[in-house]
């Protein structure tokens, strides 16, 4: 079979590579995969910043969809042509996150899905949503749980509410979608208008340029009669934690589950405090979280927003696309 390995934390090391066709052992399925979809997290793994210290040569990619091929000694959740999705942290089933969860996740340490075929324990796949084709439901793993894990477990999203997400990739478009399935009223951030129009056509209810509206926060605030909004889905990080806090109303939640403006700045607590705001950081979610979410897909028909697909033979010049920022909602890899 065809997988992607790299030898070196470089994204040019990124080569093809023929590789024996693995086998389920005891617990185990082998997936056909058919289709991927890139996260950040992706590159940073294959460019070393997110695991230094990970044992090379190894395959990246963290979510997939697929076929089950085969299964091991003892498998009853799923069975042999079965349509199948990865669920990311593939031990944490229900329950508080704990750390050891960490060491299970798709796409290093726990197996790379950038391949025509991987194992994976059965407890690590879900069925995707009715309807759904595999690009589709490739999306869901960590962008469209993240999404979820961000307004209903931790922010707790009510119909009437309202949120603000940052930029326009794959988590933030699904927060919009999800926000508006449950009723609340969604503002979203870019530096494109064209893809702020593109938001609201996909029923975004206000967009902000911060590029000529770098005070997007007061901005926020007004289309908000000065109250803030409920939950912020906090893409973006260090660099505009102190903007969205502004724009959070007290008593409301920042999720935070984005890097994109750096790991650490200076803070204000002052204003964490006097406005009891919740501080929650976003590792996707459980695998209950993703089912409790596809049935929810389901039931409201939402479909994700696929900005571009590529064919396998280019998986680096996908992963390059996405590192370029350009996209409006997922890029997804066809196997």
């Amino acid at each position: 079979m065809r997988a992607y390995t790299f030898d070196q934390f470089d994204l040019d090391r990124l080569k093809m590579t023929e590789q024996p066709t693995p086998t389920p052992g005891p617990g185990e399925v082998l997936v056909d995969l058919r289709a991927l979809s890139l996260n950040y997290r992706d590159l940073l793994v294959i460019r070393g910043l997110y695991n230094r210290k990970l044992a090379l040569p190894a395959t990246p990619v963290s979510d997939g969809a697929g076929v089950v091929a085969a299964i091991g000694d003892g498998v009853t959740r799923v069975k042999a042509g079965d349509p199948v999705v990865g669920h990311f942290v593939a031990d944490w089933l229900d329950g508080p996150f704990r750390g050891e969860y960490s060491a299970s996740s798709l796409g290093t340490p726990g197996a790379g899905l950038a391949a025509e075929q991987a194992v994976v324990p059965e407890h690590a796949l879900v069925a995707p949503p009715a309807g759904y084709d595999f690009a589709q439901a490739s999306t869901l793993p960590i962008a469209a749980l993240t999404a979820w894990s961000a307004l209903v477990t931790e922010g707790r999203l009510q119909a009437g509410q309202t949120i603000l997400t940052l930029g326009t990739g794959g988590v933030s478009i699904w927060a919009v979608q999800l926000a508006k399935a449950l009723g609340a009223t969604a503002i979203i951030t870019s530096s494109s208008d064209e893809k702020l129009e593109r938001a609201r056509a996909l029923g975004a209810d206000h967009g902000i340029n911060y590029t000529t509206n770098a005070d997007w926060e007061r901005e926020v605030l007004a289309l908000t009669d000065g109250r803030g909004v409920d939950v912020v889905v906090e893409t973006g990080g260090a660099g505009t934690l102190n903007q969205s806090m502004k724009a959070t109303s007290p008593g409301g939640t920042l999720a935070i589950l984005g890097a994109l403006t750096g790991l650490s700045a200076e803070v204000s607590t002052g204003t964490i405090l006097m406005k009891r705001l919740t501080l929650a950081g976003i590792y996707v979610d459980c695998r209950r979280a993703f089912e409790e979410m596809n049935a929810f897909l389901s039931a409201k028909s939402i479909e994700p927003v696929i900005d571009q697909r590529f064919v396998f033979d280019r998986l680096p010049d996908a992963l390059r696309t996405m590192e370029a920022g350009g996209h409006f909602g997922k890029i997804v890899v066809e196997v």
